[in-house]
């Protein structure tokens, strides 16, 4: 990407266990380039470093946020759409306005551990800016509910994995991704 690329931004997290390989996301990816949407994918520092589980939050959250000011350093954008997949979502909704986000798109947020709907974190849906929840109907983890502040997109067969359509994730991102 030039230095002077001046259009939008998509910043895309993984999830806990994952990396940025994930159907979803490379899907999303693929659908957004030819529309002039640049994409960084994003490895969280304890993926590089071989572990997989998660760093704390804070952690997960500050290593996010290096990332966006080292871009917003090197790269100009006019806008810029943070997400993820899972726990990638969770990052992106949490850190969305010290980003600077104008957008978050949520694959597969994990609305509360399985089995456990009684430990939601549907707080964190509420970003601040407009948000996309791209979740699968039989997800373990929950679905978000709609709101004034957050659209879902439900899809029929899906799981947590997303990985049955792939395309169909992408199809839902569109719009709203290249919307801005």
């Amino acid at each position: 990407m030039p230095d002077n690329f001046g259009g939008t931004l998509l910043m895309l997290g993984h999830g806990a266990g994952g990396d940025v390989d994930a159907p979803d996301l490379q899907a999303v990816r693929a659908a957004v380039l030819p529309r002039g949407i640049a994409v960084a994918l994003v490895t969280q520092p304890y993926r590089v470093a071989g572990r997989r589980a998660p760093a704390p939050a804070v952690q997960l959250d500050a290593a996010w946020l290096a990332v966006v000011a080292r871009l917003r350093k090197n790269l100009a954008f006019t806008a810029l759409v943070v997400g993820g997949r899972s726990s990638g979502a969770r990052v992106a909704c949490r850190t969305a306005v010290a980003a600077g986000a104008d957008r978050v798109l949520a694959l597969a947020f994990p609305l509360h551990p399985p089995g456990k709907p009684d430990r939601s974190r549907a707080d964190e849906l509420l970003t601040g800016v407009p948000t996309l929840v791209v979740n699968g109907d039989r997800d373990a983890f929950g679905v978000p509910r709609e709101s004034e502040a957050v659209h879902v997109k439900k899809l029929v067969g899906e799981t947590h994995a997303l990985s049955k359509r792939p395309a169909g994730v992408a199809e839902a991102a569109l719009e709203f991704v290249t919307g801005l």
